[in-house]
């Protein structure tokens, strides 16, 4: 369980994880009852978007290091994005590449961290209750003998 939080943790920050990846097998070897999963999984990934929140919150004022790790391209796009759509793009997240400039373009703009809370869980519980769905009924049509 704490492997897989911190799997799901580090996939909503900047590093290329899949936590989709790390729900799915956890459920398919029935590591832990499938709620606990989801809300190990759910809770990492929470947890790891609002480290980008508040990373945007503060990290903006070095956005032209050369360390810095969003591009002023990617910003710019992702800002036009969350400008135009609000909040609804948080909805989005757990898109891989997509979803963790918006959480970080959200705290960089000051977007209210409740309602930023709010959205995010609801997108990310309806990611991983669709994977939990995934692995008990499609994957095993591809299973079967």
């Amino acid at each position: 369980m704490g492997g897989l939080f911190l799997w799901s943790f580090l996939a909503a920050t900047l590093v290329p994880l899949s936590s989709e990846a790390a729900l799915s097998a956890a459920h398919a070897m029935a590591v832990a009852p499938p709620g606990l999963l989801f809300a190990a999984a759910l809770a990492g990934n929470v947890c790891g978007a609002l480290v980008n929140w508040f990373l945007g919150l503060w990290c903006l004022r070095f956005q032209h290091k050369r360390w810095f790790p969003v591009t002023p391209v990617q910003l710019q796009k992702a800002e036009a994005r969350f400008r135009r759509w609000g909040a609804w793009t948080l909805l989005f997240s757990w898109i891989p590449v997509v979803g963790d400039p918006l959480t970080f373009v959200a705290g960089a703009l000051h977007y209210p961290l409740a309602r930023f809370l709010i959205v995010v869980t609801i997108g990310k519980a309806a990611r991983y209750a669709a994977i939990l769905w995934i692995t008990d009924v499609v994957l095993p049509i591809f299973t079967a003998s």
